[in-house]
């Protein structure tokens, strides 16, 4: 199976509706985006690692 934008829309739809929820396992600020990096490579991550900007 190769990635379309028809299952991107379908995906964000089942996101907006809630049917889809990102597991996020942790966030780190902007300033410690290389601790972030460390924590992805280290396989420790069980869910998505979110960066905050603000």
């Amino acid at each position: 199976m190769k990635p379309s934008g028809s299952q991107l829309k379908v995906i964000k739809e089942f996101m907006e509706v809630g049917l889809i929820k990102p597991v996020i396992d942790k966030v780190f600020p902007l300033k410690e985006v290389g601790d972030a990096f460390q924590y992805l490579e280290s396989g420790r991550a069980k869910g998505k690692v979110v960066i905050r900007i603000k």
